[in-house]
């Protein structure tokens, strides 16, 4: 059991969620014909892995009190939506109040939502920082990804009415409601739960948390192609496949894989590596 989710709390109450399964079929269908260049869906599955690995290494293995800003550097990278924005708090001066705030997000007390909540009050409360959170959820996430679902606001943001769970919504007028369903902790479970269901009927019995995340990369990926995001466009431009986008959303669209080592782009887009040779050997 991991270490930063010891304790059990009383299970939230669960939204219902009315899912498309011709939209579900559709996106899975678009998914595989779209993987089956670049190896297929197995190996953006171990590329997920490999992510969740980097995180747990870096930030529930050792004392986050001790994080070096380079190691965190890295690690945004793989935060698509986070990395072209966390600049400001990524110096040797503003470095420190952000640990600060790592520390408490993965102590060893409180729910998802409540960790997550006390992340954000750390930092300027506007949209220049909405971001946050999505760095919040994607820590959480990529540290104990068994525990805590994909809560990114591409999957679901109830303030906009946007996302993942729009995409796949039953319905014959989407486009013109408001969806009632909240974003809290329990929506992305409940989400979870019905695409693995979906994917066990469709013949997927392994690696359901990876085929999640990419199969809801791949239905915001297609909304993007086909309409754009306006927080997200300046990231997604000029897809160089139709897959570039679902990696990009994974955070995947950094990784080059390589004679042992994992090469990453900066923040300020120059590439470095980051070595760890015995990770990327499952990749090669």
């Amino acid at each position: 059991m991991s270490r930063l989710f010891a304790k059990h709390p009383a299970e939230p109450e669960r939204p219902i969620l009315d899912l498309s399964g011709d939209a579900l079929r559709m996106s899975l269908q678009t998914l595989i014909a779209g993987s089956e260049d670049h190896g297929g869906v197995e190996r953006y599955v171990v590329a997920v892995k490999l992510k969740s690995t980097m995180f747990e290494q870096a930030l529930a293995q050792h004392d986050v009190k001790n994080l070096e800003l380079e190691t965190f550097k890295g690690l945004c990278t793989f935060m698509s939506t986070v990395r072209r924005r966390v600049g400001h708090w990524l110096t040797e001066d503003t470095f420190p109040q952000m640990r600060e705030a790592l520390v408490g997000l993965l102590a060893d007390s409180g729910t998802v939502e409540e960790r997550t909540n006390a992340f954000c009050e750390k930092f300027p409360n506007d949209k220049k920082h909405r971001w946050v959170k999505d760095m919040a959820v994607e820590i959480l996430h990529n540290t104990d990804p068994e525990r805590v679902p994909l809560m990114n606001r591409w999957v679901w943001d109830a303030q906009t009415n946007t996302g993942v769970i729009r995409e796949i919504w039953h319905g014959d007028n989407v486009d013109g409601m408001t969806i009632p369903v909240g974003d809290g902790y329990a929506t992305f479970l409940t989400l979870r739960e019905e695409l693995s269901q979906f994917l066990s009927d469709e013949g997927f019995f392994r690696d359901m948390l990876q085929y999640v995340d990419i199969l809801c990369a791949q239905i915001y990926a297609h909304y993007i192609c086909e309409q754009g995001s306006s927080y997200l466009r300046a990231d997604f431009t000029a897809p160089e496949d139709p897959m570039a986008h679902t990696r990009r959303l994974l955070g995947l669209d950094g990784v080059r894989p390589g004679s042992g080592r994992t090469r990453l782009k900066s923040i300020d887009g120059e590439a470095f590596v980051l070595d760890d040779s015995s990770l990327l050997s499952t990749t090669s």
